[in-house]
């Protein structure tokens, strides 16, 4: 992403409960309606806040009344995704002036992972609000500011009462608190964006515009773009065709070839264009040709050009069947044999626009794909993914519409990915706009840490990397 424009798009979910409270806390049936028409109502009633994954409950959708005036909503209807599961509202139903209302649809049908709520006048016909989603939410979606914003990931659910829209603090960064440069004054400028270490002497960065990769080796106690091999400029990127500029966001290197996430072509910057693409990096050419590409937009949210897929991870087929890794396209246990041609691992690539990590199964020939999964990444937005072998984590990254904070991601019993901590940035690393990182391999591992390393896209203070430590222990 380029830091000149910070659009974000936010996804939401769904469902509803019957706990109203209005402004002054009472419940806002009790509450004398001052009854509006149909065609006033409907401006000032809209979809609040959704839980739609271990509610209490069960699942529920929050409404709020923005209006200065009471409005009856005897007889108005929630549906999920489609037209056969619905909600209705009890009659004598009113919602004060700004309050609150939420509503149990569990009693009438459950919210899925990938679905929609939409919110209709009494009859079910007119449709008032509505909003869809690809993943369940880590706490749950609502809007910020409450009752008028942009949907995100809450804080903390707030079930008939406004909605918590801060940032919650993580736990304490779990390696060292001291934050060094790692590059020299003004190597790679701005827009330096992801990273993924090869090996403990070779780092692989990628730059969003213009499209750029460089493979780097150490240089004492930073990095620099390797002088040999072609290297020492890094290398244009074009896609399979010879052409354009791929917006490069993450990159990830892989036994089945270096894969780079890309928003858009830059030549044509005001159009997404979510791509992912593999390169082979063993020859010494100035530019690269991309080997195979995946377009994904037909598969993904429809999204602003600079909101598009920012981090991606390669995780081995042996780990996920070892951990009972969930297929969500065949409701079974992974099975890699499912998909021949796809390589020895899934590639995972996270949505900046509404923080949510899709897993995808590759034909290797290219442009053939099947998703295979979706989760949640426990960010509004993502800026990078890294896979842990060590440890078995899938670490996600924000930048600073997190304050720099990281979601580590563990296979649950259910086969699924789930949020099972958040860390702060260490406190030597200011609030930089840092969306790559990276976590060296075991083998660097020395007097119980190892080395990991940001990406800052701002180049603040005339750097762009900056190397800290983890702890080693798995």
């Amino acid at each position: 992403m380029r830091t000149h424009w910070r659009g974000r798009v936010r996804l939401v979910a769904v469902a509803l409960s019957v706990t109203a409270f209005g402004l002054s806390g009472s419940p806002a049936s009790a509450q004398a309606p001052t009854q509006e028409s149909a065609a006033q109502a409907a401006p000032t009633v809209r979809i609040n806040e959704v839980e739609s994954n271990g509610g209490s409950p069960g699942d529920w959708v929050e409404v709020v009344n923005t209006g200065t005036t009471a409005v009856d909503l005897s007889g108005w209807v929630v549906k999920d995704n489609d037209n056969s599961h619905s909600y209705t509202v009890a009659a004598g139903t009113s919602l004060a002036a700004g309050g609150h209302l939420a509503l149990d649809v569990d009693s009438s049908f459950g919210l899925g992972s990938s679905d929609s709520a939409r919110l209709f006048r009494a009859g079910g016909s007119t449709l008032v609000d509505s909003y869809s989603w690809t993943a369940h939410a880590s706490t749950t979606y609502g809007r910020c500011a409450d009752g008028t914003g942009a949907f995100t990931t809450t804080t903390a659910p707030t079930k008939g009462a406004a909605n918590a829209c801060g940032q919650s603090s993580g736990s304490t960064w779990p390696g060292g608190s001291g934050v060094t440069v790692a590059d020299a004054s003004n190597v790679f400028g701005e827009n330096l964006s992801g990273l993924s270490f090869q090996s403990p002497g070779v780092l692989w960065a990628v730059r969003n515009g213009p499209s750029r990769l460089y493979r780097l080796v150490p240089n004492g106690a930073t990095w620099r773009p390797d002088p040999s091999g072609g290297w020492a400029s890094g290398k244009a990127l074009n896609y399979a065709n010879g052409s354009g500029d791929p917006d490069a966001e993450g990159v990830s290197f892989s036994p089945d070839g270096l894969y780079v996430a890309t928003e858009r072509d830059n030549d044509n910057d005001g159009v997404s264009l979510p791509k992912i693409l593999r390169y082979d990096v063993a020859g010494t050419a100035g530019s690269l040709n991309a080997t195979a590409e995946w377009n994904l937009t037909a598969d993904l949210p429809a999204v602003a050009a600079n909101s598009g897929l920012e981090g991606i991870s390669w995780i081995p087929d042996t780990f996920l069947t070892a951990h009972g890794f969930r297929d969500e396209h065949t409701g079974a246990a992974y099975d890699p044999a499912a998909y021949p041609g796809h390589g020895s691992g899934l590639v995972f690539a996270g949505l900046e626009a509404n923080g949510t990590v899709y897993a995808y199964a590759l034909n290797q020939s290219g442009g053939g794909y099947t998703r295979v999964a979706t989760f949640t990444s426990g960010f509004p937005a993502v800026m990078d993914l890294e896979f842990e072998p060590a440890t078995g984590h899938l670490w996600a990254s924000c930048d600073d519409t997190c304050q720099g904070r990281s979601a580590v991601l563990d296979i649950d019993a259910q086969g699924r990915f789930t949020v099972t901590a958040r860390y702060d940035r260490p406190t030597g690393m200011p609030d930089y706009n840092n969306e790559g990182f990276a976590i060296a391999p075991q083998a660097a591992c020395v007097a119980g840490v190892k080395p990991v390393v940001w990406a800052d896209d701002g180049n603040d203070g005339g750097h762009a990397l900056r190397a800290g430590t983890l702890a080693c222990t798995p």
